[in-house]
């Protein structure tokens, strides 16, 4: 099976961090202008999943969405999220610390991509994570 969205070991150290102090989380990628490229990182039901947001995966335990036409330009890629130092934006829960989530690409494999068309399309909405087994 492939995985849509990965994080790296300082992603995963800041959202530990985080859960500590806030609880469980949850991660949008929105594509809008100002953050474009970062992914929001929210209290778990604080954000409002819309039915044409796409479901990627979790990373540390977090569901991780992105918005359907983000995910239409950036369905050939696997996201890797990542923590950087640097201010993030003040709606996402990291502001305060910092540091800021970015988020990187790579383009999947041939073999990779293959898996993925097998796969299906991936779940959309706010009750995918519950389809998903993993509410």
């Amino acid at each position: 099976m492939v995985d849509r969205v990965s994080l790296t070991p300082a992603a995963e150290e800041l959202i530990h961090k985080l859960v500590a102090v806030h609880g469980p989380l949850m991660f949008h990628q929105s594509g809008g202008c100002c953050d474009g490229s970062a992914p929001m990182c929210y209290p778990r039901g604080e954000f409002r999943i819309g039915e044409r947001d796409v479901f990627l995966g979790s990373i540390a335990g977090c569901p991780v969405y992105i918005s359907g036409p983000q995910f239409e330009y950036w369905q050939h890629t696997h996201l890797i999220i990542d923590a950087v130092p640097g201010r993030g934006s003040g709606f996402s829960l990291e502001a305060p610390e910092g540091l800021r989530f970015l988020t990187r690409s790579r383009v999947y494999t041939e073999a990779e991509y293959d898996e993925l068309e097998r796969m299906g399309e991936p779940l959309r909405g706010p009750n995918a994570v519950a389809e998903a087994g993993l509410a």
